[in-house]
């Protein structure tokens, strides 16, 4: 297997800039998410890395050798497509093995490398099908085998999960860690998914507008964001407006919440849907953050419910279990409050 370091990488189509000065590094043997809106570069990092599309400027590395300018069939990749790109004719063995027998692997050891490749993706019985005869699920397996039975150092994936609905999904995101962890590969993935990214990486960057904002551990990305976009981008956040007053943030309504001690200007604020509680009463804990709103809106999707809040016409979000929930009458006054660890400072 092999690290993988993009360092400085821009690539151009015309004036557009699709990634800009991008930065990342990728360790061996981890698995990492590309994540970011439409068009923010996600899918082009990842084809460069490839080596379907070559950089204007910058250096990609796989292990210790630059690889910016060889192309795809020499970098040791396993690729696969967000569409999984499978011959329809073929059965699901010479699917499989079509990679091998362009690099003219002999028929038993294609045929063992291909057996190998199907019971590590449970499909072993069957390999004499058609894609048409298989379920989206097994036709995802059968493309993730195609692309591990050349034995790569690297292996991409292109939203490999897209195409699947929600409870699939989750069933296929246990069994790419899976393989992933039993085979020991770098894999690099695509995902508009925010929820994918962090239950599958070691480590996600995050891109915009073809810059890298920020890379890091998931659960690190996540309470610790570095602006205010990745905040409200990788999962929600109720930002907090108004001006840093000693040890608390004033509101731009004129309310006071305790902030960290010894914080100056230059910074914003903002709390997580998930860690607020929601009363009738106002909280009586002195240094515990609280604000006043009004509820607009309960929405109820089975275990969990969001609530809606209107602040002096700023709307405020807070999502918890629904038992959890007072029975609230929409229009009526509450208060928010959340404990203090969980206000996220986000330097300007």
């Amino acid at each position: 297997m092999a690290e993988v370091a993009v360092e400085n990488v821009t690539k151009r189509f015309g004036t557009l800039k699709a990634l800009d000065n991008v930065t990342i590094d990728f360790p061996d043997g981890g698995f990492f998410g590309l994540l970011g809106p439409s068009g923010s570069g996600k899918t082009t990092l990842l084809r460069t890395i490839a080596g379907f599309i070559f950089t204007d400027d910058g250096t990609i590395r796989i292990g210790s050798k630059s690889v910016e300018q060889i192309p795809v069939e020499k970098r040791e990749i396993g690729m696969m497509f967000q569409n999984y790109a499978l011959f329809p004719n073929m059965s699901v063995a010479d699917n499989v093995g079509f990679g091998l027998r362009v690099r003219k692997v002999s028929l038993a050891e294609e045929r063992r490398r291909v057996g190998e490749a199907l019971e590590l993706v449970q499909l072993g019985q069957h390999s004499n099908r058609k894609p048409h005869q298989l379920s989206g699920g097994q036709r995802q397996r059968v493309a993730l085998a195609r692309a591990i039975v050349t034995n790569p150092r690297v292996l991409l994936l292109d939203e490999p999960l897209s195409a699947l609905d929600k409870s699939l999904r989750v069933d296929m995101q246990i069994e790419l860690k899976r393989i992933q962890r039993e085979i020991g590969i770098t894999t690099i993935f695509v995902t508009h998914d925010q929820e994918e990214a962090l239950t599958l990486s070691d480590k996600i960057g995050i891109l915009r507008a073809g810059r890298m904002v920020q890379a890091g551990p998931p659960r690190e990305v996540y309470n610790n964001p570095t602006d205010v976009f990745t905040a409200s981008f990788l999962g929600e956040a109720n930002i907090l407006e108004g001006a840093v007053d000693g040890n608390s943030l004033r509101l731009t309504d004129g309310d006071a919440i305790p902030i960290p001690k010894g914080l100056k200007t230059g910074a914003t604020f903002a709390v997580r849907p998930e860690n607020i509680s929601i009363t009738t009463e106002e909280p009586t804990e002195r240094d515990t953050p609280k604000i006043q709103a009004r509820l607009k809106q309960r929405v109820f999707a089975g275990a969990m419910a969001t609530c809606i809040l209107d602040r002096n016409g700023s709307t405020f979000k807070v999502i918890s279990r629904d038992r959890d929930l007072p029975q609230l009458p929409e229009g009526g006054p509450v208060w928010l409050s959340w404990e203090p660890e969980h206000t996220i400072t986000i330097p300007n």
